[in-house]
């Protein structure tokens, strides 16, 4: 296995969309992505407007990504194909999406579900400052090392 991780480009979307739809947290369909404004031409359009997506991808196929929204320095969505998971590829991609954000701010945040495997992933990763976002999920914020 040779997976690489490169910049997004318009034509990942559908391969996007597969690995978001496919993860066994969080999990949610396209009808309830596009009630929420994530639809194909949203994610292609902001990736046609910023560097804000990377991929990981393997023999060609899209098996996890990261995504920020740079002028809110926030780390919007780091999805892996479950069968993916364990292999240090969600790290890679939480990381060089971090370096991105911290480029615009010394504080970048996220919000994910208070007891998920995601929230314990992202803890180990030094994310903190722990905050109550209701529904069950928590705002969690890192700080650039100066």
């Amino acid at each position: 296995m040779a997976v690489k991780i490169r910049l997004a480009v318009p034509g990942d979307v559908p391969g996007l969309f597969d690995v978001r739809t496919s993860v066994t947290e969080n999990a949610m369909n396209p009808q309830e992505m596009q009630a929420l404004g994530i639809t194909p031409e949203a994610i292609a359009s902001m990736i046609l407007n910023s560097d804000c997506a990377w991929v990981a991808v393997d023999s060609g196929r899209v098996v996890g990504f990261s995504m920020i929204i740079p002028e809110d320095n926030c780390l919007f969505a780091a999805f892996v194909l479950p069968q993916f998971e364990g292999l240090g590829i969600g790290k890679k991609l939480v990381e060089i999406a971090e370096q991105t954000l911290f480029k615009h701010s010394a504080t970048i945040w996220l919000e994910t579900g208070k007891t998920t495997r995601a929230a314990g992933f992202y803890r180990h990763l030094g994310w903190g400052n722990e905050q109550d976002a209701g529904d069950g999920d928590i705002r969690l914020e890192k700080r650039r090392q100066e």
